[in-house]
């Protein structure tokens, strides 16, 4: 029976070599490449194995090896945890767990977290062009309620705006819990930059006082987040294929960069809800690192 089955193989074997592959199966692999990679980053729900690792931009990469932050803690809760997105660097996931413990250290109770990235990072089917290599987190500007939200109130609680559009200032919601948050975020030593809606910016270097300022300049003013603080930390030291971006410019950020921001009035236009990328990225496009990760 054993010489059987091997000289079945055998000429298994024999026939298939002798096979033509044909066009489509040829073509199949190429095809996948230069399908819109959302989709298939979207599909795969588990980390891969293996060290952490970011390859790519903040709007072009993915990450290995990436960690879970836990969707319930005293400290915090994840919104719409259904989407699975609160994935990310250990770095990332330490960041926010960090800034949570301090904001209610502060009498603030704790924060609600909005998306990180999905389980791989890569493009997301919609709501975000970044938030691809497991370095970008969304931080809603509402604190954790006194009362923990249900399982359902967590998919569809939406945190109030914390901008008036058309006059171009902060809403009375904005406040001293606000601002002790952006700060406590901006303070940590692996933040890089916190984009926030303009008049959060303005709001922020008006009431910030005449002490220590110098956090303001990591908090950039930028359309949209008019909700919650997008915070990004730096490329890990140990990721090579990872990009940072330029640095942040020097000062506090409150003089004529803020000003040119208030006086066009583009930003204030509402976009898509929920946002979708104009261009779906396509596999072939990403670093061949993550082309790897969703095969």
């Amino acid at each position: 029976m054993p010489r059987l089955t091997s000289l079945r193989l055998t000429a298994a074997l024999a026939i298939f070599a002798a096979v033509p592959l044909t066009p489509a199966a040829v073509a199949a692999p190429s095809a996948a490449l230069k399908k819109p990679a959302a989709a298939q980053f979207a599909a795969v729900l588990t980390a891969s194995t293996g060290k952490p690792m970011v390859h790519g931009t903040y709007t072009n990469g993915c990450i290995a090896g990436a960690s879970q932050l836990a969707a319930d803690s005293p400290h915090w809760q994840v919104l719409k945890p259904s989407r699975n997105r609160a994935w990310g660097h250990p770095a990332l996931v330490r960041m926010v767990e960090d800034v949570a413990r301090q904001v209610a250290a502060d009498g603030h109770r704790g924060v609600l977290v909005g998306d990180l990235a999905q389980a791989r990072g890569g493009p997301m089917p919609y709501g975000h062009n970044s938030h691809q290599t497991g370095l970008d987190a969304d931080i809603w500007l509402t604190p954790l309620p006194e009362r923990r939200l249900t399982p359902d109130e967590l998919e569809s609680f939406a945190p109030p705006s914390m901008v008036d559009l058309e006059a171009v200032t902060v809403t009375p919601a904005f406040g001293a819990a606000q601002i002790a948050m952006l700060a406590r975020a901006a303070r940590h030593p692996d933040v890089e930059r916190i984009f926030v809606s303009p008049p959060i910016k303005q709001a922020l270097c008006e009431q910030a006082g005449d002490g220590d300022r110098a956090w303001l300049r990591k908090v950039r003013p930028w359309r949209g987040h008019t909700s919650h603080m997008h915070v990004r930390i730096a490329c890990p030291a140990d990721s090579d294929a990872c990009k940072d971006q330029d640095p942040v410019p020097e000062g506090d950020g409150c003089g004529p960069e803020l000003a040119s921001w208030l006086a066009d009035p583009s930003w204030r236009t509402p976009g898509k809800r929920p946002y979708v990328p104009e261009k779906g990225l396509k596999l072939n496009a990403m670093p061949a690192a993550c082309r790897k990760l969703v095969k």
